[in-house]
């Protein structure tokens, strides 16, 4: 699982992150957690608002930062079903 997170470094983009990684602690699972900081490959990714993030290429979250709950539902529906 490949999840990005995309902003510029402003504290919400930071708090986004702070929440995905403990998301993925809670639920136990191992992911490639990205840092993108780049505006070209965010407009390029077609959003205009950060923060935001991607699971596996695509966008779940845009503009806000999304609660620790939150992202768990999102992580949980999308990763692989032993």
């Amino acid at each position: 699982m490949k999840i990005e997170v995309f902003g510029t470094g402003c504290s919400k983009c930071n708090m986004l992150e702070a929440n995905v990684r403990k998301a993925l602690t809670s639920l136990g699972v191992q992911a490639d957690v990205v840092k993108v900081r780049d505006v070209g490959q965010m407009i390029d990714r077609g959003f205009m608002v950060t923060p935001a993030l991607a699971i596996d290429g695509e966008i779940v979250v845009a503009g806000r930062v999304a609660s620790v709950g939150e992202l768990i539902e999102l992580i949980s529906s999308r990763r692989p079903k032993a």
